[in-house]
């Protein structure tokens, strides 16, 4: 009987240490829960590619040499990242601008052009990534074209795989 009182009594302190956190849980509001905590710094595509930038300069150990290259690969990189914030700034403008009124679903021709314009701007971007990726590459020792073969390598997509291109480990 003396045990079932202690441990009543314990977890009733428990309950009652605990009570706080869960009132001050419950006062924030539901839409502060759901978002992220981090800012919005932290999405902008001109500070990644700046961290992206220097380690991979670190990583390849770019020498004086083969500045040039490199230098015309980082200004690529950088418009590519820039033009990426502003489409952002865009696309939170938009949205900040439907909020209100109803939303319009695209038809399946609205669509097909808005994917078509996607596949337009990413082969331009691909081709202006090739014109000063090839001649650092090319300027490059073999080691560093080694390890210029796994940073190049668009993240989370080694192997040459991407969004469902590759079997995913099924037989």
């Amino acid at each position: 009987m003396r045990k079932s009182i202690i441990s009543t009594l314990v977890s009733l302190s428990l309950v009652a240490a605990a009570m706080p956190l869960a009132v001050a849980q419950s006062a924030t509001p539901p839409a502060a829960r759901e978002r992220p905590a981090h800012s919005q710094s932290a999405f902008k595509p001109a500070e990644r590619a700046e961290a992206r930038l220097a380690y991979m300069k670190t990583a390849l150990k770019i020498t004086d040499a083969q500045a040039p290259q490199w230098n015309a690969f980082a200004s690529v990189v950088r418009k590519h990242a820039q033009q990426a914030d502003q489409r952002m700034q865009e696309r939170r403008a938009r949205m900040e601008q439907a909020k209100g009124g109803e939303r319009k679903r695209p038809t399946a021709i609205e669509r097909l052009e808005r994917r078509q314009q996607f596949l337009t701007v990413a082969l331009s971007r691909s081709n202006e990534m090739l014109a000063v990726q090839k001649p650092l590459y090319a300027a490059l020792s073999s080691e560093q074209q080694r390890v210029a073969d796994e940073v190049f390598a668009p993240r989370g997509r080694q192997g040459g795989h991407h969004r469902g291109g590759g079997r995913s480990g099924r037989a």
